[in-house]
């Protein structure tokens, strides 16, 4: 099975042969809904017992600390693409991520990566979208397939670049998530 991963603002044509797969926020249906942005909802909030979040990206965002702002459980529930981001500009340098909604401590980013989004965005690949991920399978089995992100980043612990999902869903389709 080929699976790669590709810029989406890459310019460049992909071979005829190639099958290429949008699985961006702006990427086609059923492809979107691999999105960590993407509101499936019932997603368990790690290190949250009993709480939930709509997408993985309001987890990540509302278990964000900024130097003016603690956590946001608000991003729990948002139920669009739109309006997860928390940002520096409006509420000062990110301090790290809280271990839990309710927990004291916070993590440093690799750590938050590890203990917060991979385990949320594992448990959307496991229960959520089943069906599209079969469907990737068929599709890599017979031809080389190319999932586009805007970045590709598929090192948790390169902290350089933003994790890229794609890479995750390419990790996970070829048996190799917990490289």
């Amino acid at each position: 099975m080929n699976v790669e991963v590709a810029s989406k603002r890459r310019r460049s044509a992909f071979p005829a042969d190639v099958v290429v797969v949008d699985v961006t926020s702006r990427g086609p249906e059923p492809w979107v809904r691999l999105s960590p942005f993407y509101p499936h909802g019932g997603i368990p909030v790690p290190l949250s017992p009993g709480e939930v979040g709509t997408s993985v990206e309001g987890i990540w965002q509302a278990l964000k600390v900024f130097a003016d702002n603690d956590v946001d459980a608000s991003k729990l529930a948002v139920t669009r693409m739109t309006g997860l981001k928390r940002t520096v500009r409006r509420f000062g340098p990110v301090l790290g991520h809280r271990g839990g909604l309710r927990g004291s401590g916070l993590l440093d980013y690799e750590t938050a990566r590890r203990r917060i989004y991979l385990p949320a965005y594992r448990w959307m690949l496991d229960n959520c979208v089943q069906d599209e991920l079969a469907a990737l399978r068929a599709i890599a089995a017979a031809k080389p397939l190319v999932l586009l992100d805007y970045t590709t980043n598929g090192d948790v612990a390169n902290l350089v670049t933003p994790l890229s999902h794609a890479a995750l869903v390419a990790r996970y389709l070829t048996d190799r998530w917990d490289e």
